[in-house]
């Protein structure tokens, strides 16, 4: 492992300050073209130097002719080219003194015949000049934190802690909204491809040092360095999570998997085997994965597998209870001063038994703040499930009925879910234990968005609620060695 970051032979492919790029024109509907105005958009610092034979500018940066032609040899080659050129054109980087590059064009060793042979060009001319480069057939880097987006896509989001490295470009471009939508973010997304140089063993070893992510996320079609896959993630995970998703497990997903990377999968089982053997929580599902990050990367560690649900409807409960027991979660019987406090906060329409079904407590600020923390208090609990009713028009028409000004009403009900919000946030803190949520209700709700802003997660189901907190019960015994 190494120790900075700057070791890396992915330091400077994540975090360039300077770029040349070929591919691009003034001709929107190229690829290349797309990329780099993915870069332009987001407000890439570093110099930017593209290449192309005819035009003076594009996309209103300098052009020029060849890279043998640039004021200096930039930390970066992008090449978004036609298969057969790229070899030549990665000889003249080396020329120039570049020593990292990013391979977008496909049509090599994913396609047999002739593709395997330029594959191995450019491994050879690589090794020749020391250039280290991801792909081909990869889509390239996102790193928010650096402003740089060499992907197709718009980057759209927020700067996050979930590194991914990824055996499918696609998986880092189409994840920008959707992880935005959960309140998430990437720290880096690095697409490997064809991984002729630079691979996912080198993707997790940069994403184990680097600040910014938390947790590290895996796609993957097979592996290619198995030994050296294993060893790298026993030293990460003691440090840093790692959850992944496997896609070749399956006679139809090793058939997608070598036409889409040229990768040689195996049987599910023996992953399965691989990723108990190095500490990796093993996800069923993309989104799946990304919930396991959500609360990896935010979650405190629960000390068992004993959860407490906390519910004011009978039939969320009972759906968090089996979902609860389906995973592998324990539900414990409350302790009998538990029993006692409820007593005073629980009305008689409610069950104290586990799930605590509050009905329509006393007091409904006691839902967030009196009652958990009661729960939380309780030795047999590990973490609290709690479901979120948010009933936004209810509280807005109460404060109406009570005469509030209708242009205040606004300001105070985001006050409110903002105090309740925080006052869960606060629990966790004092007491040491993950509370995971889940509701019915959008996650463009006000409420779940002072949530999730306080560091709450929420999900949109109880059985992803329970698998997320059976994610951070399972890392918990890898780190203590059960």
């Amino acid at each position: 492992m190494i120790q900075n970051i700057k070791q890396s032979p992915l330091h400077l492919i994540v975090n360039p300050r300077s770029i040349a790029f070929f591919g691009a024109s003034n001709r929107f509907s190229a690829m290349g073209t797309n990329q780099l105005s993915s870069l332009k958009s987001l407000g890439f610092e570093g110099n930017v130097y593209p290449i192309h034979p005819q035009e003076k500018r594009v996309l209103g940066f300098r052009a020029y002719r060849s890279v043998l032609e640039l004021p200096e040899a930039p930390d970066l080659a992008v090449m978004v080219l036609p298969t057969g050129i790229v070899p030549q054109v990665l000889e003249e980087c080396g020329r120039k003194g570049i020593q990292q590059a990013i391979v977008v064009s496909g049509g090599f060793s994913e396609v047999g015949g002739q593709g395997v042979e330029l594959e191995q060009q450019l491994i050879t001319i690589a090794r020749r000049y020391g250039i280290r480069f991801l792909g081909p057939n990869c889509l390239g880097v996102a790193n928010p934190h650096r402003k740089f987006n060499m992907t197709f896509l718009p980057f759209k989001g927020r700067p996050g802690f979930i590194g991914l490295a990824s055996q499918s470009g696609s998986f880092i471009t189409q994840m920008f909204g959707y992880l935005d939508r959960c309140g998430l973010g990437f720290s880096s997304g690095i697409s490997v491809g064809n991984e002729a140089n630079v691979d996912i063993v080198d993707g997790m070893q940069y994403l184990a040092t680097c600040p910014h992510t938390k947790v590290i996320a895996l796609y993957i079609e097979s592996i290619r360095r198995g030994r050296e896959f294993i060893a790298m993630a026993r030293e990460i995970v003691p440090s840093k999570p790692i959850a992944a998703f496997y896609a070749g497990g399956s006679e139809a997903g090793q058939q997608a998997g070598l036409s889409h990377t040229g990768a040689l999968a195996g049987p599910d089982a023996l992953y399965d085997g691989i990723f108990r053997q190095c500490g990796i929580i093993r996800a069923n599902s993309i989104p799946e994965l990304f919930d396991f990050c959500l609360v990896l990367g935010s979650c405190r560690r629960p000390r068992n597998n004993r959860v407490i649900v906390q519910t004011h409807s009978g039939g969320p409960g009972a759906a968090a209870a089996d979902a609860c027991s389906r995973t592998g979660l324990k539900l414990p019987r409350l302790a009998p001063n538990t029993l006692e406090k409820l007593a005073d906060l629980v009305p008689q329409t409610g069950s104290v038994s586990n799930p605590v079904d509050l009905t329509f407590s006393k007091n409904p600020m006691d839902y967030f703040e009196a009652i958990p923390n009661v729960l939380l208090a309780d030795t047999a609990a590990g973490g609290l499930l709690i479901y979120y009713l948010t009933p936004t028009r209810l509280v807005r028409r109460s404060m109406e009925n009570m005469g509030f000004d209708a242009d205040q009403i606004p300001k105070l009900t985001e006050k409110l879910f903002d105090d309740q919000a925080g006052s869960l946030a606060a629990l966790v803190k004092k007491h040491r234990k993950p509370i995971v949520g889940f509701t019915f209700q959008s996650h463009e709700n006000l409420f779940i968005q002072k949530l999730v802003k306080h560091g709450l997660p929420v999900f949109p189901s109880p059985e992803r609620a329970a698998r997320a907190m059976f994610a951070l019960v399972s890392y918990a015994q890898i780190l203590d060695g059960r």
